[in-house]
């Protein structure tokens, strides 16, 4: 019974965590015309969560060895917790995009360590299969809802609810977890790396900055942008300094000396970009373009919704019948077709519903390409070495999604591209690199099942 009880509270955690990634993306033009601010700057509120969350994510798998993994589930919850509530009460800007960087941090700490706790209560069998196959479905369904339910939100409440919702129910995991979550002792001093962690959000971050300032085309920009550019390979750089010297790297050089590991992750980088993108300029076209209400939005943006969830009882069956190379490329392909709708409908003015065709197949490239990536990165690892391979390709999904918005939207929605529409820009941008992402998926050879390699 109490382990139940313990699977409902990481559910429930998992639930909202799920549903912050998505929540925002129909209540940004509301949050725009509160605070002044334009598409582009818009960006920050959707990569602030996502590069803190994936930069920070190894990091927090290491923390539960070193506080225990308890400490860490109650700290990553209040953190979670305590940004939701600032950004739901931001009164500038500036404050909401730090509540969205805290609530990457929070994720970041909490998610491995509500994991761990699950492996921990349930044992080896059925039992853990069925619970984490649970915990996993869980955050589809947050994905899927934050979709469906932040138009209705938003139009009825205000989009400062959109986070202020989820705070009584983090209040009510923090404190079921208090109670009820076992403690333990560490199982030893492991050194953190602190500095690489430092640098991994660095270089995002950095880079966010110097796209969004050269999007401005003058003024300050002229500086700013070439430096945080600068800065942004500098931590890049150094950031591989840093592991190579490290006690204990948050990720083995040696990872990169696998041919079909790195390759996957490079294509989850560059299809989570476009997949990313086409989230914001559904959006910002049903909203901006055609003047929908967030209601609307959210009612026309409802096939996406089902679409993921019809994917997600598909795709697997696609892949034990055609394999993970024919998932990817399939991916990919219904991807860069979304892309090229968002294009047509946007220069030929056509209502929303002609977006639904383009929805329908980002929903199968998310679930073909992601997943066919996610087979590929974790094919060939070791027992020991599974949490570093699983770690590193959800980094790269999260980290691939904020670069791409970053740079397809910066670019596409910059004042410095007078005269060019900003869906054709974005949607070229995002067409060019799944182009990239397709030629690095056919050279990707895909490892047997049962050939382990260790990492480290």
């Amino acid at each position: 019974m109490r382990a139940r009880l313990v699977l409902c509270c990481m559910a429930m955690l998992q639930f909202f965590i799920a549903v912050d990634v998505t929540v925002v993306n129909v209540a940004l033009p509301s949050i725009g015309a509160g605070f002044g601010v334009d598409g582009r700057a818009l960006t920050w509120v959707v990569v602030g969560y996502t590069i803190t969350g994936g930069g920070l994510l190894m990091l927090g798998g290491r923390l539960g060895d070193v506080l225990g993994r308890r400490r860490v589930l109650l700290l990553g919850t209040a953190v979670f917790g305590a940004a939701s509530l600032l950004a739901g009460l931001a009164p500038s800007f500036v404050l909401l995009v730090t509540a969205r960087l805290l609530q990457g941090a929070g994720e970041a700490i909490a998610l491995p360590a509500a994991m761990s706790v699950i492996v921990l209560l349930f044992p080896e069998g059925p039992r853990r299969s069925r619970a984490l196959s649970g915990w996993a479905a869980v955050a589809s369904c947050g994905l899927v809802l934050g979709f469906a339910v932040s138009g209705f939100i938003t139009e009825f409440l205000g989009w400062r609810w959109i986070f202020l919702v989820s705070v009584p129910f983090i209040l009510v995991v923090f404190l079921a977890s208090a109670f009820l979550v076992p403690g333990e002792r560490p199982a030893g001093r492991t050194p953190l790396d602190l500095p690489g962690s430092f640098l991994l959000i660095a270089a995002p971050l950095l880079f966010t900055f110097g796209v969004v300032e050269a999007g401005e085309g003058g003024g300050a920009a002229r500086w700013l942008a070439p430096a945080a550019l600068a800065g942004a390979a500098a931590a890049g750089a150094l950031f591989v300094r840093v592991e190579r010297r490290a006690r204990n790297p948050l990720v083995p050089l040696r990872f990169f000396r696998n041919r079909p590991r790195v390759l996957a992750n490079l294509a989850t980088a560059l299809v989570s970009a476009a997949l990313s993108t086409s989230f914001l300029l559904f959006t910002y076209f049903l909203q901006d373009r055609l003047g929908a209400s967030p209601l609307q939005a959210g009612v026309t943006m409802l096939p996406l919704a089902v679409s993921l969830i019809a994917a997600s009882v598909l795709v697997p069956r696609v892949l034990e019948r055609r394999g993970a190379r024919f998932c990817v490329l399939a991916g990919i392909c219904c991807t860069a077709l979304a892309m090229a709708d968002i294009a047509l409908v946007s220069q030929f003015g056509a209502t929303g519903a002609v977006m639904i065709p383009a929805m329908v197949f980002v929903a199968a490239g998310m679930g073909l390409g992601i997943v066919g990536l996610q087979y590929i990165a974790v094919t060939g690892v070791t027992e020991e070495d599974a949490g570093i391979a699983s770690g590193v390709q959800r980094a790269a999904d999260q980290l691939g999604g904020s670069t791409g918005i970053t740079l397809y939207i910066g670019i596409g929605f910059a004042p410095a591209l007078k005269g060019a529409d900003p869906f054709l820009a974005s949607s070229s941008l995002a067409v060019a690199g799944l182009a990239v992402a397709a030629i690095v998926a056919w050279r990707i050879a895909v490892p047997a099942a049962g050939t382990a390699e260790s990492i480290t």
